[in-house]
């Protein structure tokens, strides 16, 4: 039987923290559930305590002098603290569902594999949220790939290189890793990326590790949608949009200059990082434009926009 913590980063999910907790622990795989608090305003910490002490595999942490530092930091915490082989993620304001590990159970038989990721459902929790939600984003009932993939086609899915529409990402409440492919390629979340540090780590991760689709046609973890969701505050392709997004992406390109990834893969995160680089530059309020102008033709950037692409 295979061995997984779970960690769960708290911050103001008062309302939301124990439904996640108990839907963790319904499995005998979960070797114990991390909650890393990240000096919450309301009474999380109340009850992360309260948990703690009435389930044996829940472990509360936090960080130095018991400050905030983000959803990334406070993963990263978990990492460091986990003592399972496997690692999942589950955010304070989601839950899991009983299927949850079953592909997992079979594939991880394989040493080859490294990590498996599945497909999500939405819940709306209040309809604020929900209108929220539906006026940014396409309704969709499931949030997943959209092909069974797995080793390099998950990377070239991700970049969008694949012959098929692969789909934009997919969501950490549906990944398992081992713990030892992260430590051996030194995978962590980019603590300066206050948003999006899970999407950046999923595309470094798909590079190095070998993952494989698991269950991709029904839900495997459901999101929850409410008020204060952060992903339905940011209003697309404005200014502060753009600005996250190239933060994201100057990250991605970082880090491949220093990993010295293959020129194709590298060229692609670039381009990207690029489109919304001069999106800000060009105090333009849509990127679309620039985005398609530019994969379409990348020599368009040394000629109309007058930047060099250097390959190393």
């Amino acid at each position: 039987m295979i061995e997984i913590s779970v960690i769960i980063p708290v911050y103001n999910a008062a309302e939301f923290l124990e439904k996640a907790v108990t839907s963790a622990a319904q499995f005998e795989e979960v070797k114990e559930i991390i909650l890393a608090e990240d000096h919450s305003t309301d009474h999380s910490l109340e009850i992360c305590r309260r948990l703690a002490s009435e389930m044996p595999r829940v472990k509360l942490f936090q960080h130095p002098n018991g400050e905030n530092r983000g959803a990334g930091a406070s993963r990263n915490l978990g990492i460091d603290k986990a003592t399972a082989d496997f690692i999942a993620f589950l955010d304070a304001d989601d839950y899991y569902l009983p299927n949850r590990f079953d592909a997992e159970k079979k594939l991880f038989n394989d040493p080859s594999i490294e990590g498996v990721f599945g497909a999500i459902g939405t819940e709306y929790l209040t309809e604020k949220g929900k209108n929220e939600f539906q006026s940014k984003f396409k309704e969709v009932s499931l949030s997943t790939v959209n092909y069974p993939a797995e080793g390099e086609e998950v990377f070239r899915g991700l970049l969008s290189l694949t012959p098929k529409t692969f789909g934009t990402s997919f969501h950490l409440n549906s990944l398992t890793v081992r713990k030892h492919s992260l430590e051996s390629h030194k995978i962590r979340f980019n603590e300066e990326l206050r948003v999006h540090q899970d999407s950046e780590l999923i595309i470094r991760l798909a590079y190095h590790c070998h993952l494989k689709t698991g269950i991709i046609d029904q839900a495997i973890a459901i999101r929850g949608i409410h008020d204060d969701n952060r992903i339905t505050k940011i209003v697309r392709y404005t200014p502060q949009y753009n600005k996250r997004q190239l933060l994201f992406w100057k990250s991605l390109y970082t880090w491949a200059d220093s990993a010295q990834i293959p020129s194709e893969y590298k060229k692609r995160i670039y381009l990207i990082y690029k489109s919304f680089d001069l999106s800000l530059k060009e105090g333009m309020s849509k990127y679309g434009s620039i985005f398609l102008e530019i994969l379409k033709n990348p020599e368009i950037l040394k000629t109309k926009y007058r930047f060099t692409y250097y390959k190393r």
